[in-house]
C-alpha cells in the first residue's frame, strides 16, 4: 500500500511540472526546401524534450487549427519556420495572445554540417531527456524590441532554480548572443563536459581508464610529469574563464564536490544568425509594435488606429446586418413551411369529404367491366361470338365510342378476311356520312383509318360519282372507215366468239 500511494504522488508531481514548464511546436508554412526542412528538424532537436518530435503538418493546415489544438496539449509556443525567394523566415510567436516576433535567418548551419568540421564531438542521446541550460548574451541594452526579444527566449525554456537545480541533468547549453552595432542575434547549441583540474594530462588518462603508450618513456615519472603525447583535442587548456568550484558531485571520474573543475563546451549545431524585422500583437493579425525598417510618427500612427476602429465598426455593421438578412429568411421559412402544411390539411378534409358522396359514374364503369370479362369469357369458352342481346351493358359501352375507336365493335371474323375479300373490296361496311378528314392515311386494303367509308372520296373531300353502266345505257362505240360498231359485247354468243377465235390462234 505504502508504495502505491509513493507511486501514485510521485506521478502526480511529475505530472504538475510537466505541464508546469512551456511547450512548444515547431512547423513550417507554405513550401519549403530539403535544407529548411531539415534545419526544423534540428530545431526541434533544441526544444526536446518539452516539444512535438513527429509533428505532420498538411498542407490543408492553418494556423487556427494549430491553435486549436495547442490549448489542450498545453502547447505556450510556436517556432514557425517559412520560405520566400529571397529570404529564409522565422517567426516566435507566445499562446493563446501573442504576441508574434518576426526574425529573418540570414545565415544558419545544419547539425551535420557542425559535427562534420569537428575532429572530436560529444553528443548521445542521453543528452536530450532533459532541457538544456538557456544563456543570454547583451540583452541589457536599451529598446523595448530588446527587452521584449529577452523575455520571449527566457519563457521558451523551463526556468531553474539555482539553489535545487540537479547539475547532472545540465548536459546541453542554448547560448544566444545579442550585437548592439549589426542588431543580429548569434543562435549556438553546445553540448557541456566537465573535467577535474590539477592533474597532469597522463593522470587524466589514467583516470579515464585508457593506459597510454609509454614505450618511449624509461621511467613511469615521465608519464605524470610530460603527458604521454596526448593529441590536440585531449589537451586543451584550461583556464581561468571555464574553471569553478563545483557545489556537487558531477558525473564523471575526479569531479567532487567543492574541487575545481573545468566546464567545456562542444558545439552540436545548429547555428543561425537571426535578425529581428517587426513584432506584432496576437498571433500575426493585431497592430505592429516595432518594424526594423519601417518607423512612423505618432500622428500616422493615430491614423492608422482610427483607420482600423472604422474598418472594425465597418465589420461588425455587416455581420449584424447579414444576422438580421438570416434570421429574416429564416422566418419567412417557417411561414411558407405553415402555409404550405395548412393547405395539404384543407386538401387531404376535401378530398376525404369526396370519397364519402357516392358517384353515380363509377357503378356503370365497373358494370361495364364486369360484362367485358364476361363476353371474353364466353368467346374462350364457346369459340363464338356471343348474340348481341346476351350482354347489353358491353354493347353499351362499345357504343359509346364510335367515332374515336371505330373498329371496336366488330367480331374477331372481321379481322381474319380472306385475302380474295381484300382484293375485291367485299366485307366492308358502308359509312353513314361518307366523309373523312383531311390528310388521313389508308391502310394497304384501302379502307380508311378512323373514318366510316360511304363511297369514293377525293383528297378535298368532294364526293365522286361511281362510274356505273346500266342496261338502258348506250355501250361505247368506235367507229371504223364504214362507220360500223367495232366492238359490241352481247349475251353468250360475244364470249362463245372470243373463245373460238383465241382457240383458232
Amino acid at each position: 500500500r505504502g508504495q502505491k500511494k509513493a507511486r501514485a504522488a510521485a506521478n502526480h508531481v511529475a505530472q504538475e511540472a510537466y505541464s508546469s514548464v512551456p511547450h512548444s511546436f515547431v512547423f513550417h508554412r507554405g513550401q519549403i526546401g530539403k535544407n529548411v526542412g531539415q534545419l526544423i528538424l534540428d530545431v526541434r532537436k533544441v526544444m526536446e524534450p518539452y516539444t512535438a518530435e513527429s509533428l505532420k503538418v498538411r498542407r490543408k493546415n492553418v494556423l487556427k487549427d494549430f491553435v486549436a489544438v495547442a490549448g489542450p496539449l498545453g502547447v505556450t509556443h510556436f517556432m514557425i519556420f517559412n520560405k520566400t525567394p529571397s529570404s529564409v523566415n522565422m517567426r516566435v510567436a507566445r499562446l493563446p495572445k501573442g504576441p508574434m516576433l518576426h526574425f529573418r535567418v540570414l545565415k544558419y548551419s545544419l547539425i551535420k554540417d557542425v559535427v562534420s568540421s569537428l575532429k572530436k564531438h560529444r553528443m548521445h542521446d542521453q543528452q536530450f531527456t532533459h532541457h538544456p541550460l538557456l544563456v543570454l548574451n547583451n540583452f541589457g541594452s536599451d529598446g523595448m524590441q530588446v527587452k521584449l526579444m529577452a523575455t520571449m527566449f527566457q519563457h521558451m525554456f523551463p526556468s531553474i532554480n539555482v539553489h535545487k537545480v540537479n547539475l547532472n541533468n545540465i548536459k546541453r547549453c542554448v547560448l544566444l548572443n545579442y550585437n548592439t552595432e549589426t542588431k543580429e542575434i548569434e543562435f549556438r547549441h553546445y553540448s557541456l563536459k566537465v573535467v577535474p583540474v590539477g592533474m597532469s594530462r597522463g593522470v587524466k588518462k589514467l583516470m579515464q581508464e585508457k593506459f597510454p603508450n609509454m614505450s618511449k618513456f624509461e621511467d613511469i615519472s615521465e608519464l605524470l610529469m610530460k603527458g604521454a603525447n596526448l593529441s590536440e583535442s585531449e589537451a586543451e587548456q584550461d583556464g581561468e574563464h571555464n574553471i569553478t568550484e563545483l557545489p556537487q558531485a558531477y558525473s564523471g571520474r575526479g569531479n567532487m564536490a567543492s574541487q575545481q573543475s573545468a566546464v567545456r563546451l562542444t558545439e552540436i549545431g545548429p547555428r543561425m544568425t537571426l535578425q529581428l524585422t517587426k513584432i506584432e500583437e496576437g498571433m500575426g493579425e493585431g497592430n505592429v509594435l516595432y518594424h526594423s525598417m519601417i518607423s512612423k510618427s505618432e500622428e500616422e500612427i493615430q491614423e492608422l488606429l482610427n483607420r482600423k476602429e472604422v474598418q472594425l465598426k465597418e465589420k461588425e455593421e455587416r455581420r449584424k446586418h447579414q444576422e438580421q438578412n438570416v434570421t429574416k429568411k429564416k422566418e419567412k421559412l417557417e411561414e411558407n413551411k405553415k402555409k404550405s402544411l395548412e393547405g395539404m390539411k384543407r386538401k387531404r378534409s376535401s378530398a376525404e369529404e369526396d370519397s364519402e358522396v357516392e358517384d353515380p359514374g363509377m357503378q356503370n364503369e365497373a358494370v361495364a367491366a364486369e360484362s367485358d370479362d364476361e363476353v371474353e369469357y364466353y368467346r374462350q369458352a364457346v369459340g363464338a361470338e356471343p348474340d348481341e342481346d346476351m350482354f347489353p351493358s358491353a354493347k353499351k359501352r362499345k357504343r359509346a365510342f364510335p367515332a374515336k375507336y371505330p373498329g371496336r365493335d366488330k367480331g374477331a371474323h372481321s379481322a381474319k378476311r380472306s385475302v380474295s375479300e381484300v382484293r375485291t373490296g367485299r366485307g366492308w361496311k358502308k359509312s353513314k356520312d361518307g366523309e373523312k378528314a383531311f390528310g388521313k392515311k389508308t391502310k394497304p386494303a384501302g379502307k380508311t383509318f378512323g373514318a366510316k367509308k360511304g363511297g369514293r372520296e377525293n383528297k378535298f373531300g368532294a364526293k365522286k360519282k361511281k362510274f356505273e353502266l346500266n342496261k338502258k345505257d348506250k355501250l361505247f362505240k368506235s367507229k371504223g372507215h364504214n362507220g360500223n360498231q367495232s366492238f359490241k359485247k352481247k349475251g353468250a354468243g360475244a364470249r362463245q366468239g372470243f373463245k373460238q377465235r383465241k382457240g383458232k390462234g
